[in-house]
């Protein structure tokens, strides 16, 4: 064997010892797993050995430090590398807790009462696919939902006492979400 092939064989086989890890339990090979949550690297002697561990390791270090400061605690805010993906950070972690918030801090608007038990207000939510909705506060007592904003106004036809705000191209309507009504009502 030439001294090229050798150095070809020595590089290979150190890959090969780097692709597969050991298990610290065992000593058997780790292998690559699936599940709903994604990948881990789990022990190839599965059942007898029950070994796992994360497939990346997520430690939150720092990637960038930032010029702006920390409303809490007045540190620089950094970017860091977290379970969920990247986020901004306060430098002083773990004493202060500081996570800027990637969606803009929207003013609460005051939203009308729950007009099916009349104990709690309706509340802005978001469902699995990004789209908005307004439900009850007191979920799963109360499980009134509406898809569009609500507006606190009675029906004209039914009396039902809340409304939702629809748009028709240029024009805004209020139209009664009971669908045995569906009573519309254009907005000046």
């Amino acid at each position: 064997m030439s001294k090229i092939d050798q150095q070809l064989f020595d590089v290979s086989r150190h890959a090969l010892e780097r692709e597969y890890e050991v298990c610290p339990q065992c000593g058997a090979e780790l292998v690559i797993k699936y599940s709903k949550n994604g990948a881990f690297l789990g022990c190839g002697s599965y059942p007898n050995c029950d070994y796992v561990r994360p497939l990346h390791h997520h430690d939150g270090h720092v990637i960038k430090q930032l010029d702006s400061m920390c409303p809490e605690c007045a540190k620089p805010l950094v970017v860091r590398n977290g379970r969920y993906g990247m986020f901004i950070g306060c430098s002083g972690f773990p004493a202060c807790h500081y996570i800027a918030s990637q969606q803009q801090e929207v003013a609460h608007q005051a939203l009308p009462a729950c007009p099916k038990c009349n104990k709690g207000h309706l509340t802005k939510r978001v469902n699995k696919f990004g789209k908005h909705f307004y439900s009850c506060e007191r979920y799963p007592q109360c499980k009134y939902s509406v898809n569009l904003p609500p507006v606190a106004q009675s029906c004209e036809a039914c009396g039902w006492p809340l409304l939702v705000e629809k748009k028709r191209g240029a024009k805004t309507v209020l139209q009664c979400p009971q669908k045995s009504c569906q009573h519309k009502h254009e907005m000046p």
